[in-house]
């Protein structure tokens, strides 16, 4: 079945997101979009731009976290970015924005069949829902799902290339000396989440015992760790987050699951210490959290940041740590108030670490977190 066929006047359609988002029928689809008429587009997590959708073409765009890729269309207001922690979007895919059809690249399953590639995501929500699966048959993606796809497959497309690789800024002095401070901060054997880029890339590259990684977007340093025989039992994650040599090493292992399971706090304080290691653009003197923009116009979502920190500040021998540099382009980045939204709130964190030193702020009353934290940016 061609995709003309599943785009319907009206029709709500979504487009599987991370590194696993399919780009070689996006030039169909808006053309499609365009014909029909009426047709709504909800997204979720681009970190590179789509050349070949075109925006202008669907009546309505949702986008629910953004990432890099679309920072230009949200910073134009070409789309409307709905704000949500990441373990609601299975939700807000299961109600609200339910697709009639959702566009995903899908790779031979290990036992027959198809399953996910390189990201899992909200995608089973949207076939729980009942939405029909369109899929582009890619050849170069690795197979890290950690289930195949039980439902009809209509393909409708095909890549032979892998994704386009993720690659991050390298670790600048800063970063490392937050990296040593945050992983004097992780027991052994506990489970840490870190976001990509170069404050997780020093992080990792600090720990110096056995670890689990239990994180959204799994990074390259992983590969690192267990090289290092420093990665207990295979990671979770729901997207890969890096490149060619990240790709290969998740071929074949069961890493990667849906939102379901991943941002679940429950699951994530069952299992002994959790540490969520996050930063911010800006934090108050209660531990605030801002890691969506200006006010005016917020450029991300909260993602998994609320998610991890709320679980992470609920595990015992754990810790919530937030960590960021005193100073960003001349500025404190600690404020009296916050120029944009509450991302994560004051009480989900329970450390605070600069390159001044580390506030611990678990069990603290208000008063006694503002003289903390001010303190640390007086050093």
């Amino acid at each position: 079945m061609a995709l003309v066929q599943l785009i319907r006047p009206g029709a709500t359609v979504a487009i599987a997101d991370g590194m696993g988002a399919p780009r070689s029928v996006s030039a169909e689809l808006s053309a499609l979009a365009r014909e029909a008429g009426g047709v709504r587009l909800v997204l979720g997590w681009l970190p590179t731009p789509d050349d070949g959708l075109d925006l202008e073409a669907f009546a309505d765009v949702r986008v629910l976290m953004g990432g890099w890729g679309m920072r230009g269309p949200i910073r134009e207001g070409r789309v409307t970015q709905v704000p949500c922690r990441w373990s609601q979007a299975p939700t807000l895919i299961e109600s609200v924005l339910r697709p009639d059809v959702v566009v995903a690249s899908v790779v031979e399953g290990r036992r027959g069949g198809w399953s996910l590639g390189a990201a899992v995501g909200w995608v089973p929500a949207a076939l729980r829902a009942g939405a029909s699966l369109a899929a582009v048959v890619s050849r170069g993606m690795p197979r890290a799902a950690a289930a195949g796809l039980s439902c009809p497959v209509t393909v409708v497309g095909e890549e032979d290339g892998p994704p386009a690789p993720l690659v991050f800024a390298e670790p600048e002095e800063i970063h490392h000396q937050l990296g040593e401070r945050v992983a004097a901060l992780v027991p052994e054997g506990a489970r840490v989440q870190v976001g990509p880029g170069a404050l997780g890339t020093a992080v990792l590259d600090a720990i110096t015992v056995p670890i689990r990684i239990d994180s959204g977007l799994l990074p390259n340093p992983v590969v690192d760790l267990e090289r290092r025989g420093l990665l207990l039992d295979d990671p979770v994650g729901t997207y890969l987050a890096g490149d060619t040599e990240l790709l290969s090493w998740a071929h074949d292992r069961s890493v990667l699951h849906p939102i379901d399971i991943t941002h679940d706090a429950t699951r994530l304080v069952s299992s002994g210490p959790f540490v969520a290691v996050n930063t911010a653009l800006e934090i108050d003197d209660q531990g605030q959290v801002n890691i969506e923009g200006p006010r005016a116009r917020p450029i991300a979502s909260p993602g998994g940041h609320p998610d991890y920190a709320a679980a992470a500040a609920r595990s015992p021998q754990g810790l919530s740590v937030v960590a960021l540099p005193a100073m960003h382009r001349g500025r404190p980045t600690l404020v009296d108030l916050l120029s944009g939204p509450v991302s994560t709130p004051g009480f989900d964190v329970d450390v605070v670490v600069t390159e001044n030193g580390t506030a611990h702020l678990r069990g603290l009353s208000r008063d006694e977190r503002s003289r903390k934290l001010r303190a640390l940016w007086e050093r």
